[in-house]
């Protein structure tokens, strides 16, 4: 009977289980009152552990699929003006990895794209090509780039980039069509599931220090004194028959810059080796997916290395850093129920037009004026926000700590590239990304109140 009573709570809300079995789900009221609070009473009690999958409707169908995009020939590497020569190898492939879930007739795909970002007004074409393969809406994507500065300079006109390099965007509008198509494709009912850890890969970049003449000024270092999110959030998506891992998405705020403009190799960086990492660790085909948290001012603890050190039995810093994040995500992933099966999809996107700093500003490399992409989605319990920039690691805190949904996760360079949105408090005291963006102090907390208030409107 108890069994029963359990299957039915879990069913009518869609949990999203933790690896402890913490209870996560929609803030929203039960009916009819008596048997729907009975049964949250008994939910919430803590001594009694929600392990158990959920009954009724096993509606949540999900699929992954990744495509190889490592470049076959030499081109300009994306993230440093003062890089300007070609491509001198490859020390790891780079890849775009999609998830896509489906219930209802309402869907949602994830990708992640091994690039520095969808700048040269890239997006869009990038996007469309993917849309028009598979017919979904604008919302329901979230194209996303993990921000490594060793990928190739993403672009369609010989104005921004070399040949080789619009080749390779051409074809790259096609294997993101494809990775996407498979992935629905592959679409097969699924349980999911959300776990929580944390690394110390990701410091805090704006270092003040002194000047010539004594006064303080932030440049890009290391400022651990600066408290930072390090949740490392990962959701775990396994076959309802059979139990086999599908896919791990994974979500750490951190720029992928632990190799600097000194290095010529291709390399997914941080999260790029990390997601290598667990596919590897995983096995039997599991795709990773990894995103880029609100890491507008967050850099890898080893910063800007000009290659990848091996001698004298040294392990490259990249290599390290990207294995302690994916072993945490491995652990997270160990402890994580799955018993999620029937979860609502809705999702929503807006542009958005936010103060600029005018002409006295000296926006670089920005697609658009002043305008900025939002794109959320609910998934059950859970939720994603799309946000089409650079957004200081605060502003991702305020969204998360206000968001109805529990967990949040927080995705960077999605959908747009317009650059740094800093917090208000940050502007005084300057620095690069404040020299750099686009927008006027204040903007990154109406973005804030934006992506929150479209969480709230979300059926």
């Amino acid at each position: 009977m108890m069994h029963k009573i359990l299957a039915l709570f879990l069913a009518e809300t869609c949990p999203q289980l933790a690896g402890r079995g913490a209870f996560h789900g929609p803030r929203r009221a039960l009916a009819p009152f008596g048997i729907r609070a009975s049964l949250l009473w008994l939910a919430l009690w803590p001594g009694f552990r929600l392990l158990l999958p959920a009954a009724g409707a096993e509606g949540l169908r999900a699929g992954a699929a990744r495509v190889d995009v490592t470049p076959t020939q030499p081109v300009t590497l994306d993230g440093y003006g003062s890089r300007t020569n070609l491509s001198q190898g490859v020390h790891d492939p780079i890849s775009a990895r999609a998830l896509a879930f489906e219930q209802d007739g309402a869907r949602l795909v994830l990708v992640s794209l091994d690039s520095l970002g969808f700048y040269n007004q890239t997006a869009e074409p990038l996007r469309q090509a993917i849309i028009e393969a598979s017919g979904l809406k604008p919302s329901e994507l979230f194209l996303c780039a993990i921000h490594t500065h060793s990928a190739p300079t993403l672009t369609l006109d010989l104005e921004y980039g070399p040949a080789p390099n619009v080749e390779y965007t051409r074809a790259l509008r096609l294997k993101l069509a494809a990775v996407v198509r498979e992935a629905l494709d592959r679409l097969a009912p699924v349980r999911i599931g959300f776990g929580g850890g944390a690394s110390p890969v990701g410091a805090n970049r704006r270092e003040p220090v002194q000047d010539s003449d004594g006064r303080t000024k932030i440049v890009l270092g290391r400022n651990p004194s600066v408290l930072t999110d390090r949740e490392v959030q990962v959701l775990k998506v396994v076959r309802a028959e059979g139990g086999e891992v599908t896919a791990a998405l994974f979500d750490y705020a951190c720029h992928s810059t632990s190799l600097g403009p000194k290095n010529y190799l291709v390399s997914g960086d941080i999260h790029g080796l990390a997601a290598q990492f667990l596919e590897q660790y995983l096995g039997q085909g599991a795709v990773a997916p990894e995103f880029a948290g609100a890491s507008g001012d967050i850099d890898p603890w080893v910063r800007i290395l000009p290659g990848f050190k091996t001698d004298k039995g040294w392990v490259p810093e990249p290599v390290l850093m990207a294995d302690l994040l994916g072993e945490e995500v491995a652990r997270v992933l160990d402890e994580i129920h799955t018993a999620a099966t029937n979860c609502p999809i809705n999702t929503a996107f807006e542009t958005f037009t936010l103060p600029g700093k005018g002409a006295s500003g000296s926006p670089v490399r920005v697609d658009g004026t002043n305008a900025f992409n939002i794109t959320v989605a609910r998934l059950g319990g859970m939720a994603f926000v799309g946000l089409g920039g650079e957004v200081f690691n605060e502003l991702g805190q305020t969204i998360k700590s206000k968001s109805p949904f529990h967990p949040t996760f927080i995705l960077t360079h999605c959908n747009g590239a317009a650059g740094y949105v800093p917090t208000k408090a940050s502007y005084p005291a300057g620095g690069y990304e404040v020299e750099s963006s686009q927008f006027a102090a204040g903007a990154g907390e109406r973005l804030a109140e934006e992506a929150v208030r479209m969480l709230k409107e979300l059926p």
